[in-house]
């Protein structure tokens, strides 16, 4: 599943560390496998929702691999399980659910089987180039894409009538609305700033031309850190201006006061991902069929620049015994299997990275009652289709929480935001040369 509300960014330190600690401990993948009779069995961990229904039609349409599933923790609790027991050797999965911002890090300490080998190349032209490099690294492949999370705007409808509101197309019309908006409502927000969630905020900054790592897994010691760039200073300012003139709401994600607020009427806007509408009706069930969803604002009129908040993939560990069956399992258990993603769509609210899934007209026309009928995935196709490649560091748990930790500390201190970044610059800086990492600008 991908990157939940409830703010993944948050992950201790001490997590980040011990996997860097473990970079001398570095496994070969194994090249064959064992033979047995019956079906060979193939663990899997994963968090996904609904996901027992995909386990069981893959079992049912397999004769030759069964999968046993487990469901070992979200994010980084099974994070957690799966870095101690790949250091200790044993007690890893076949197969692992991992998020895309995740990757690096288990690449770096060699603990994923290059699926390359095993015909996970020819999926290649079934996702678009931004997708397939999140996961691969030429003819390498270290997992295969499932999901994402694509940015666009989900609005409400009565409220934006009620208050004589457009739709903004860029960010300044955003800030246009949010004022006349706050002149008539003093009580609402145009939106809430979920400072507390690192994969929101680096959608945002993604989206506005941000690329706080420069990292390449095939030379894993060179890192270039450029948090405070320009494009990420400017998404900064802005929302600390609209935050500074109560345009715009700062409580924490994943709260039951967010919860509140995007069910009361508080927030006329909810800058969401591609898992976003599902999510919204789940926990906003009295407001169906009052939201809309708009393309996200733009910074320039009439640029098509994206952001992605969330994504995940399937990822075969080395202690597998199995690595061509395991490779099947994450090649196949979502894929292009429209069965299953008919799953995945309408018990999970996932949004694939599959083409032919997203092409396909169930997806991409199916209308959504929560939305009054609207065609929903019409707006966050296009914007997946849009998104640009990005990079992740081999230390996301500590960059995202120096992320989170300075801006949640300005906003609560009413200090600057930029100035915010500065320090997670200097912080990631310091502490990327002290792994060992050769670090550039």
């Amino acid at each position: 599943m991908s990157v939940r509300i409830s703010s993944p960014g948050r992950r201790p330190l001490t997590a980040a560390v011990a996997v860097l600690a473990a970079l001398l401990l570095v496994a070969c993948s194994s090249d064959g496998g064992e033979k047995q009779d019956g079906p060979v069995t193939i663990t899997v961990w994963a968090w996904y929702p609904a996901f027992q229904g995909v386990v069981d039609l893959f079992n049912r349409t397999h004769t030759d691999i069964r999968i046993e599933w487990t469901n070992a923790g979200t994010g980084q609790d099974q994070y957690t399980k799966l870095q101690t027991a790949l250091k200790a050797g044993k007690g890893a999965p076949d197969v692992v659910m991992l998020e895309f911002q995740e990757l690096p890090t288990f690449q770096l300490t060699k603990h994923l089987v290059d699926l390359g080998r095993y015909g996970a190349n020819d999926l290649r032209g079934n996702y678009v180039d931004w997708a397939w490099k999140q996961v691969s690294n030429g003819d390498a492949v270290y997992a295969i894409p499932v999901d994402a999370g694509p940015m666009a705007m989900l609005y409400r409808q009565d409220i934006f009538e009620q208050y004589g509101l457009t739709v903004p197309k860029t960010w300044a019309e955003f800030k246009e609305q949010a004022q006349k908006l706050k002149a008539a409502a003093p009580d609402r927000f145009m939106t809430d700033f979920g400072a507390n969630d690192g994969g929101f905020m680096t959608g945002l900054m993604w989206q506005a031309g941000a690329r706080p790592f420069t990292y390449d897994v095939a030379k894993p010691q060179n890192i270039g850190v450029n948090v405070n760039s320009e494009p990420a200073t400017k998404v900064m300012s802005y929302w600390e201006d609209l935050v500074d003139n109560g345009l715009a709401d700062t409580t924490a994600y994943g709260t039951t006061d967010f919860y509140n607020g995007l069910g009361s009427g508080k927030y006329a806007t909810y800058l969401a991902a591609g898992w976003g509408p599902g999510y919204l009706a789940s926990v906003a069930k009295t407001t169906a069929g009052k939201w809309r969803a708009a393309p996200l604002p733009q910074w320039t009129a009439g640029e098509d620049a994206q952001g992605d908040w969330g994504g995940s993939s399937f990822a075969v560990t080395d202690q597998t015994k199995h690595p061509e069956q395991a490779t099947r399992v994450a090649m196949e258990i979502f894929g292009a299997n429209r069965d299953a993603w008919k799953i995945g769509i309408d018990e999970a609210f996932l949004f694939p990275t599959a083409t032919p899934i997203l092409e396909w007209d169930y997806f991409r026309t199916k209308e959504y009652a929560f939305f009054g009928g609207q065609k929903v995935n019409e707006v966050f196709v296009p914007a997946y289709n849009g998104i640009e490649e990005f990079a992740w560091s081999p230390f996301n748990s500590y960059s995202f929480n120096q992320l989170t930790t300075a801006l949640g500390q300005a906003v609560e201190k009413k200090t600057s935001w930029p100035d915010a970044l500065g320090t997670v610059q200097q912080n990631v800086t310091t502490y990327a040369s002290k792994q060992g990492f050769k670090v550039s600008r």
